[in-house]
């Protein structure tokens, strides 16, 4: 990938983030990329275009941020998700801003890159409660995902300093009961 498609990804998101969807032109990109005019829409050639590669760059960063650490106890997976919170509601809470106005804003098809992160997720998860509960557990991964995405939401909108691991460790523990 280009540093020019990079860069312009990179500001689109900070901008969604920060400023919202009608943030998002090619000019507003550019400007805050640092490149030349026109340069975002020689990559994107319609704000749709754009609003998808968006998407899909949240995805993949999104994916990386998650890691595939080999998750052995409660304790570790609680850790985990709470580190994971920790991270999106604080250092990358722009990115995820972003990720919530794009999946309000896109159509089924363009959602897809952030659908298939987040099943992604919830497979994995999945995997590690069904290795420390059985399949009890497992079962109950939607509920650990839902507990998650409201404490990420209510850290983002709310409360920036909200505690997180307690919450994380009562959704684990209600999951691990089964």
């Amino acid at each position: 990938m280009s540093s020019t498609r990079a860069r312009a990804l990179d500001a689109a998101v900070a901008l969604v983030g920060t400023e919202g969807i009608r943030a998002l032109t090619h000019g507003r990109v550019d400007a805050a990329a640092g490149l030349p005019s026109g340069s975002t829409s020689n990559h994107f050639r319609t704000r749709a275009a754009l609003v998808s590669g968006v998407i899909e760059w949240i995805a993949r960063r999104e994916l990386g941020d998650a890691g595939t650490s080999d998750i052995r106890s409660r304790d570790e997976l609680v850790e985990a998700l709470s580190r994971m919170i920790a991270l999106q509601s604080g250092p990358l809470a722009a990115r995820t801003r972003a990720r919530y106005a794009l999946f309000l804003e896109a159509d089924e098809d363009t959602a897809l890159p952030l659908r298939a992160q987040r099943t992604a997720m919830e497979s994995w998860l999945r995997g590690i409660l069904r290795t420390l509960g059985g399949e009890p557990a497992a079962a109950h991964s939607a509920l650990v995902m839902a507990a998650g995405d409201g404490l990420l939401l209510h850290r983002i909108t709310v409360d920036p300093d909200a505690p997180i691991d307690a919450i994380v460790a009562r959704a684990v523990d209600a999951a691990l009961e089964g």
